[in-house]
């Protein structure tokens, strides 16, 4: 018996097979899977994959051309994840977890995370700090990065920075973009975020405010040569819960912080919206530099969309960006440079 066409392709090329804007999945089986997916919100939206064949399906999902998309098959009868024959490309999300990628064919990852021999190189060091009880637990972990340059620079502060670090490759970016003369040289002092707590520590939290300023700047002043905060302030930057508490922290310190990088902030729930929102509307508008993104396929993304245009209304200087991507940190470390340029451009 031939095989099926597309089948065929799926076993040349790799899953999902690619024609224009639609990328169409494919699964060989007696029943086929469930689908879970950037595109479709996740466990909130399963997709059913249609008959191709005598025990064939797919599935096809029209994307933009740039997109990057992770997704997963769950057994339809047992609920559990299976992975895809197909595809071989897969990304580790913790607890034993996986999630299938693939990039449409104007996406590709960025440049920026591969090291570039010659280029100077700044160092991480591991560090741990008291909480003093304004967090979960005793001790806290921060990862300092310092670059590769003598002189005073300024810092910033990146919560959940563990998950940056080693996710996102954020130093390896920040290498790269101060050895292209793309921004001008800083240091960042990524603070560990509390695991299960962590929604409690960046929901707009006060206590949080006290683990950076009581135990996490002092780090930072003692070990990596700072410029004075005189000379512009300091920058906070987050994603999701982590990026809607660093503009939190930069609206209530803003004689600290100046600098926002808010990536896929976490602003507007169906039935309420947090605090931070009230304080754009109704705070005098503070002298800080903002820059945000979103992306196309995120629950989060008319949140994000309201809320830039609130700042842009009350006259903040800010920054908006969207991806074709979901919520997920290779999105962000595929889009994190525009954000570093714009607000430590040269």
């Amino acid at each position: 018996m031939p095989t099926h066409p597309l089948l065929a392709r799926a076993r040349s090329l790799g899953n999902p097979v690619i024609e224009g804007d639609l990328a169409t999945l494919v699964w060989q089986g007696t029943y086929p899977p469930r689908v879970i997916d950037d595109f479709h919100n996740w466990d909130e939206s399963p997709q059913k994959m249609l008959r191709a064949g005598a025990a064939l399906w797919y599935l096809s999902i029209s994307l933009p051309a740039d997109a990057y998309l992770e997704y997963a098959f769950i057994d339809s009868r047992t609920g559990e994840r299976i992975p895809d024959p197909l595809n071989p490309n897969h990304i580790g999300k913790g607890a034993g977890v996986y999630n299938h990628y693939f990039y449409m064919p104007q996406g590709k990852p960025s440049p920026l995370v591969l090291p570039i021999k010659g280029n100077g190189q700044g160092t991480v060091t591991r560090h741990s700090v008291s909480t003093l009880d304004f967090a979960v637990g005793t001790q806290r972990t921060v990862y300092l990065y310092h670059p590769a340059v003598k002189k005073p620079v300024p810092l910033l502060i990146v919560y959940d920075g563990a998950d940056y670090l080693r996710q996102a490759k954020l130093n390896v970016i920040v290498d790269n973009l101060i050895a292209e003369k793309r921004i001008r040289p800083f240091a960042m002092a990524m603070v560990q975020n509390s695991a299960a707590a962590r929604s409690v520590e960046y929901s707009c939290a006060e206590s949080t405010l006290g683990l950076l300023m009581e135990c996490v700047l002092p780090l930072a002043r003692e070990n990596l040569n700072l410029e004075s905060i005189k000379k512009g302030g300091y920058g906070i930057m987050g994603a999701s819960l982590g990026g809607s508490m660093a503009l939190f922290t930069a609206l209530r310190l803003p004689e600290v912080f100046r600098k926002v990088l808010c990536q896929s902030g976490a602003f507007i729930a169906p039935d309420y919206q947090y605090v931070v929102v009230d304080m754009v509307n109704y705070l005098p508008t503070p002298d800080i530099d903002i820059w945000m993104d979103t992306g196309r396929f995120e629950w989060l993304l008319d949140g994000n969309r309201q809320m830039f245009a609130l700042l842009k209304k009350k006259n903040y200087r800010v920054k908006y960006n969207e991806f074709s991507g979901g919520h997920n940190y290779t999105a962000w470390r595929n889009d994190v440079w525009q954000g570093l340029e714009s607000i430590y451009a040269k």
